[in-house]
């Protein structure tokens, strides 16, 4: 007499799939189709594409937005003349006749905020001019800096 077949004999089924009609009964208790599949990668096709066609838009008006005004502040340094003042000195590179507006600010030895001004600074002729901010302090200032430059 012949051995039954093993399971191991079986035939070769992927793990995890239903036997028999039993994969048809869940596509349809759960509303899997291949027009539900389809319509998935639809729509994820579509999102893809706007990301990229948005992203595109993006960097071409970064790339040409036409704003041809730079603006470059570096600081170059600081004199403290005492306990309650410093001078702080900074370089603007910017197109010439471009007035420029900047916060210069002085900081204590725990970097808070001991001094801090506003200044507007008038067109210039050439594309680089430094210059000198004196500061009213708080307490004795270890540095002086540039915080932040804009065009008004």
């Amino acid at each position: 007499m012949p051995p039954a077949p093993s399971p191991a004999a079986a035939p070769e089924q992927p793990v995890g799939q239903p036997r028999d009609g039993a994969s048809a009964r869940l596509d349809a208790r759960y509303g899997r189709s291949t027009g539900t599949r389809r319509r998935g990668r639809l729509t994820a096709i579509v999102v893809a594409a706007s990301f990229v066609v948005v992203f595109a838009a993006w960097v071409v008006f970064a790339a040409f937005d036409g704003d041809g005004s730079k603006l470059e502040s570096t600081d170059v340094g600081y004199t403290v003349l005492d306990d309650r003042a410093v001078d702080v000195q900074y370089t603007i590179s910017t197109q010439p006749g471009t007035e420029v507006s900047c916060a210069v600010q002085a900081q204590n030895q725990k970097f808070s905020i001991v001094g801090w001004k506003v200044v507007h600074l008038p067109a210039s002729p050439t594309h680089s001019t430094t210059y000198t901010t004196s500061l009213a302090t708080s307490e004795r200032a270890v540095t002086g800096l540039i915080y932040e430059c804009w065009l008004p």
